[in-house]
C-alpha cells in the first residue's frame, strides 16, 4: 500500500509530501490545480518515462520519493527483491527517482540502485493505474485472455500444467527436428567421426603417456652432460683428485682427528656422531651416484623412437586436445556420435512416439484448461454484465467467447474474445469494434469490481479521469462501483463528481497558488467540516449556501450508510 509521496520541483509541485491512507483516496480540486501532475510524479515512481520538461522552472533537479509497506501476500514482489539483493525484511519499500536537467537518473530502492526495467518490474506490483490506457489495452486479445485466466484460480493451475506440457512437447519436436535436419549431413560427418576414430586408435595412446616421454626424451637429450657430471660428483666425494682429497676421505681423517681428541676430552662425542652420521649420509650418496651412473643407457636409437613416438603424440594433440586425456575425450565423443547417427533410425522412431505420448498429454492438459476457461468465462461474463447494468447500461450484453484454435499455442489451444452490445436489437460484436470510450471506461470498471475481490497480486490501484462524461444516476453507480473496489484495495481517484467525493476514506484537496512570477500547487487532508464545503462546491459550483451545504452532508450521510452495506455484504 502506498503510505506517502513526496515530490520536489515535479512542474508545478514545488515540495509536496502526501500521506494516504487505506481504501478510497479521493483527489479534488479545480481544474490546472495540477492533479494530474501528482498522478504523473506516481508514474515515475512506478516507472514511467520522464524527461527534464517535467523539472520545475528554475531548478536544475526535481525528485519523487514513495514509501509503500508490504504485506504477506507480495510474495512475487519479495522474490523479485530478493533477486536484486534488495532487502524488504522491515515490510517496507522507500523508492526514490531523481532526475537532472542534464538528462541524468538516479533509481534507489530501499538504498539500492536499480536500473529504470527493474523499477518498472517492481512498480508491477505495487500499484494499477487505470486510465485511458489501460481501457485501450483491455481491447487487445491477450490481455483479454489474461483477464479470464485471473479470474479463477483453478485456470491458473491448469494453465501452468498445460504449458510444461507444452513445453515438453516443443522440446521434444525441436529435437527431432533438428535431428532430420542434421541426418543431411550425416554421409560427409560420418566418413570425418570413422577417420578420426580410426587415425587415434592405430595410435594405442596410453593415459599419461606423453608426460612419461617428455620426461624420458629430456633425459636422453642430456645424457652426456649428466654422465660428466655424475663422473665428476662421484669422484669429489669418493676419490682423490688432482685437486686434492675427496670429501669422504677427508672426513674419514677428520673422524681419525676427534677420535684422538676423544682419548683426552669426552666433550666431543655429540661432534664425533654427528660427524659419523655426515659420512654414512655422504657415503649412500656416493653409492645413489654410482649407480646412477652405471644404470645409465645411452642410446640414440632409442631416443629417436622416443622422438618418433612423441611426434604421433604431437599431432594429436593438435587436432584434438592439449594432452593425451584430451584426445581420449575427444575419441569418446566420436565414437557416441558415432553411435548416435548408426542409430538414427531408431533414434528417430523412438522420438515420433515421444512425441506423440507428449502430444497426448498436451490434448488432455489442453481440453482441461479449455472446459476451465469456458465455465468461468460465463460466470465472470454474468458478473460484469450486473455491474454495467448497476452502472446505468441496463440494455447492455456482455458474453466471453471461448474458441478453438488451429493448433497448440503457449497460451492453450483457446481464443478469448470479449463480445459486446449496448442497445436491444444489436448482435454482439468484437468489443474492439463497437464499444465507444465512454462505454469502454464504464466495462473496465465493471471488471475491476468484479476482479478487485480475487486478486491480490496489486495492492493499490489508481483511477485517473473514470469520470469524465458521466453524471446523475450514472455518475452515482460509478461512485458506488469505486467504493466497492476500495473495500478490497487502496484506492487513488481524481474526480469532479461530488458522488465519487463523498464516499472518501481521505479526502486529499490540492490547490494551485501564485506568487509573484511563481506558480506552486499544494495538497492538505480535508477535515469532516472542509470535506462538507468541497463536496458542497462540487455540486453547485458556485459558493457554498446554506442548502448546498445541507445537500452535501446529505450526500455523504448516504454515502457512509453505503459503505457500510458494503462491509456487510464482505463480512457476509
Amino acid at each position: 500500500m502506498l503510505k506517502t509521496l513526496t515530490v520536489w520541483n515535479f512542474a508545478l509541485l514545488e515540495h509536496v509530501q502526501v500521506e494516504f491512507g487505506s481504501g478510497l483516496n479521493i483527489l479534488t480540486g479545480e481544474t490546472g490545480a495540477g492533479k494530474s501532475i501528482l498522478i504523473d510524479s506516481l508514474g515515475a515512481i512506478l516507472g514511467a518515462r520522464m524527461s527534464a520538461d517535467f523539472i520545475r522552472t528554475g531548478c536544475d533537479w526535481l525528485r519523487v520519493e514513495a514509501v509503500f509497506t508490504l504485506d504477506d501476500e507480495s510474495l512475487g514482489l519479495h522474490e523479485l527483491l530478493t533477486a536484486q539483493a534488495i532487502d524488504d525484511s522491515e515490510g517496507e519499500l522507500i523508492i526514490t527517482r531523481q532526475l537532472g536537467r542534464n538528462g541524468r537518473s538516479n533509481v534507489l530502492v530501499n538504498g539500492c540502485h536499480v536500473t529504470l526495467s527493474v523499477l518498472r518490474q517492481i512498480g508491477a506490483y505495487l500499484v494499477d493505474i487505470h486510465g485511458q490506457q489501460a481501457n485501450l489495452a483491455l481491447l487487445k486479445a491477450e490481455n483479454q485472455l489474461n483477464l479470464l485466466d485471473q479470474y479463477d484460480p483453478d485456470i491458473l493451475e491448469a494453465r501452468a500444467a498445460y504449458q510444461q506440457a507444452y513445453q515438453d512437447w516443443r522440446a521434444k519436436q525441436k529435437a527431432y527436428t533438428e535431428k532430420e535436419q542434421a541426418s543431411r549431413e550425416y554421409a560427409q560427418r560420418l566418413d570425418m567421426l570413422r577417420w578420426q576414430d580410426r587415425e587415434i586408435s592405430e595410435a594405442e595412446l596410453q593415459p599419461g603417456e606423453d608426460e612419461t616421454l617428455e620426461a624420458e626424451i629430456k633425459k636422453l637429450s642430456h645424457a652426456e652432460k649428466i654422465s660428466d657430471s655424475v663422473q665428476e660428483a662421484y669422484a669429489l666425494l669418493d676419490s682423490r683428485t688432482k685437486e686434492g682429497i675427496g670429501v669422504l676421505a677427508a672426513l674419514s681423517i677428520v673422524k681419525k682427528d676427534i677420535d684422538e681428541m676423544s682419548r683426552y676430552d669426552d666433550g666431543l662425542d655429540n661432534l664425533r656422531q654427528m660427524v659419523e652420521e655426515a659420512t654414512i649420509s655422504l657415503q649412500e650418496a656416493a653409492y645413489e651416484l654410482r649407480d646412477y651412473g652405471e644404470g645409465m643407457d645411452f642410446s640414440p636409437e632409442k631416443l629417436d623412437k622416443l622422438q618418433s613416438r612423441m611426434d604421433v603424440i604431437y599431432k594429436l594433440r593438435k587436432k584434438y586436445g592439449a594432452t593425451i586425456d584430451d584426445v581420449l575425450a575427444h575419441q569418446q565423443k566420436v565414437r557416441a556420435e558415432l553411435a548416435d547417427i548408426e542409430n538414427y533410425d531408431d533414434d528417430m522412431a523412438q522420438l515420433q512416439k515421444a512425441i506423440a505420448a507428449a502430444e497426448k498429454k498436451l490434448a488432455a492438459a489442453a481440453a482441461v484448461l479449455t472446459k476451465r476457461r469456458t465455465k468461468a468465462a460465463g460466470e465472470l461474463a454474468k458478473a460484469i454484465g450486473s455491474q454495467l447494468l448497476e452502472l446505468g447500461m441496463p440494455q447492455a450484453r456482455f458474453e466471453i467467447r471461448v474458441a478453438p484454435l488451429t493448433d497448440y499455442g503457449p497460451q492453450g489451444l483457446d481464443e478469448v474474445g470479449f463480445y459486446f452490445s449496448a442497445n436491444p436489437g444489436e448482435e454482439e460484436k468484437l468489443l474492439q469494434k463497437v464499444a465507444s470510450g465512454g462505454e469502454l471506461s464504464r466495462i473496465a470498471l465493471a471488471i475491476k469490481t468484479v476482479a478487485a475481490s480475487r486478486d491480490a497480486s496489486v495492492p493499490s490501484m489508481v483511477f485517473d479521469e473514470i469520470d469524465t462524461g458521466i453524471g446523475g444516476r450514472t455518475a452515482q453507480m460509478v461512485a458506488e462501483r469505486i467504493a466497492l473496489v476500495a473495500g478490497y484495495k487502496q484506492v487513488l481517484c481524481i474526480t469532479h463528481l461530488p458522488q465519487i467525493a463523498c464516499m472518501a476514506d481521505v479526502h486529499l484537496y490540492i490547490a494551485k497558488h501564485s506568487q509573484g512570477e511563481q506558480t506552486q500547487t499544494n495538497v492538505h487532508a480535508l477535515s469532516p467540516r472542509e470535506r462538507v464545503s468541497e463536496i458542497a462546491r462540487m455540486a453547485s459550483g458556485a459558493d457554498a449556501t446554506a442548502a448546498s451545504l445541507d445537500n452535501a452532508r446529505e450526500m455523504m450521510q448516504h454515502a457512509q450508510q453505503k459503505k457500510a452495506r458494503f462491509r456487510q455484504q464482505r463480512q457476509g
